[in-house]
């Protein structure tokens, strides 16, 4: 693939990630391209499971999220303000729980740019990776069942291992985020989330303004078991309301020119 499509297909990815739905005519005006390339476009994209298509556009796929190396490429600034804020708020921290997916990495290279001498366990392979930066943060990779799609463990023996272990903070992502609580695509993940949560101090959420009122398939913590959500935008009223009564911190990164 040219590198001028794969921009112009992670720009439309990224517009997506902000609204629910996408028109073919909206896409080529502001993609400076013809509306064939754009059908062309959502085409490949739906062959590749990242969306649907409809008559005239295209809409998130339902009760699920594209991998990993995908979501990698959708809402880069806004992920990292929010891994920056995040980062700040775990600076008295000597032990870590951090959960997999894309935002988490971001916060892990946070972590690894501004923190020293601390132990974080993660079941996340790119988390991992992105901390051997830092020669002095010891890394435990907790063992499981490996899952390529989101590269990162599950299972039994990521359960039972996470039974011994206790952490100063866990940072968990999100498929969504909604009324109820945050939630997962993916129940393994879900599981293993759950269970972090259980053995850690003080527990935040990072999720982006893409995952309001987002719902999939496995609720892993109601709002009564999170501390802090940090995201990039208010969330919707019924969202916020929420937190509120649920005592949630509630951190809005600030967009920086």
């Amino acid at each position: 693939m040219r590198q001028e499509k794969r921009d112009r297909q992670a720009k439309i990815l990224d517009a997506l990630g902000q609204a629910p739905s996408l028109r073919v005519a909206e896409l080529a005006s502001s993609l400076q391209v013809s509306t064939e390339t754009i059908r062309r476009d959502l085409d490949e994209l739906t062959e590749a499971g990242l969306l649907n298509r409809t008559y005239g556009g295209a809409v998130r796929p339902q009760g699920s999220e594209p991998g990993i190396a995908e979501r990698k490429l959708i809402n880069l600034q806004e992920r990292r303000r929010i891994a920056q804020a995040a980062t700040r708020l775990v600076g008295d921290a000597r032990s870590l729980l951090l959960g997999s997916g894309a935002t988490v990495e971001h916060v892990a290279r946070e972590i690894a740019a501004r923190l020293d001498n601390i132990m974080v366990t993660t079941h996340s392979c790119g988390v991992a990776a992105a901390l051997a930066s830092n020669s002095s943060i010891e890394v435990m990779l907790i063992p499981g069942l490996y899952h390529a799609a989101e590269a990162c463990v599950f299972g039994g023996h990521a359960i039972v291992f996470l039974q011994n272990l206790y952490a100063d903070y866990v940072i968990l992502g999100a498929s969504g985020v909604d009324q109820d609580g945050p939630n997962n695509a993916l129940a393994e993940t879900a599981a293993v989330n759950a269970a972090m949560l259980g053995h850690s101090a003080k527990s935040i959420v990072v999720a982006d303004q893409g995952k309001f009122n987002q719902q999939f398939a496995t609720r892993y913590a109601s709002w009564t078991q999170i501390g802090t959500l940090v995201t990039d935008a208010t969330p919707p009223e019924n969202l916020a309301s929420s937190l509120n009564s649920h005592n949630v911190r509630l951190l809005v990164t600030a967009e920086t020119g």
